[in-house]
């Protein structure tokens, strides 16, 4: 009876100690960012006078979101450069050109998450931004992630709208030119919305 008594809490404790890490790390749930719901706008002033916008139609990458602490969760995603779409053809091929992207060489916008802050109601995601393949830490402020649904086809589905500044000389996007009665063409800061949305995985079968 004492080795029993000994022994049985002793084999509990041991298997508690095995299964809770793996309990607490099942809140971490992985999602798929679905493309063809997904894009990247953005808004930079023209002439000083007037507003560009323009967006990247497809959008890849994962999201591990921790339901039970926010901070835990992270982000990889990525951005097809060459998807630039202003609503004007010449335009475009001149922001894809390398006065702008250069997508022949940087064909690739990334973001991959470094830590997730939450303070009150506000949620900040920090992270490295490589875009026309120049890495800069950004911080997107995100500004609502909504409750899980089920799609048509029934795959549990949320979205994600997230903001950010961003000044376009720091990831050497400098092309610019003055005008006569001064100021320039294309302003610096640019304004990004980020309007996601992420599916579960079917599971394996």
């Amino acid at each position: 009876m004492k080795i029993r008594t000994i022994l049985v809490p002793a084999l509990t404790g041991l298997f508690l100690g095995l299964v809770a890490p793996h309990a607490a790390r099942a809140e971490v749930e992985e999602w798929k960012i679905e493309p063809n719901h997904s894009a990247a706008h953005f808004a930079v002033k023209h002439l000083l006078i007037s507003t560009v916008r323009g967006s990247f139609s497809h959008v890849t990458g994962t999201v591990w979101l921790d339901t039970e602490d926010i901070t835990k969760s992270r982000v990889e995603a990525e951005i097809d450069a060459t998807t630039i779409d202003t609503g004007n053809e010449k335009r475009d091929r001149h922001l894809k050109s390398g006065d702008f992207f250069n997508v022949k060489k940087c064909p690739k916008i990334l973001f991959k998450s470094k830590k997730v802050e939450k303070d009150g109601d506000e949620l900040k995601v920090v992270g490295d931004l490589t875009m026309n393949c120049v890495t800069k830490e950004v911080t997107l402020n995100v500004e609502s992630i909504s409750q899980t649904v089920v799609n048509p086809v029934g795959v549990p589905t949320r979205a994600i709208e997230a903001t950010t500044k961003l000044n376009r000389q720091d990831f050497g996007i400098s092309w610019n030119k003055s005008l006569d009665g001064g100021g320039v063409v294309v302003g610096d800061e640019v304004k990004v919305i980020l309007d996601i949305q992420i599916i579960k995985p079917r599971a394996k079968k």
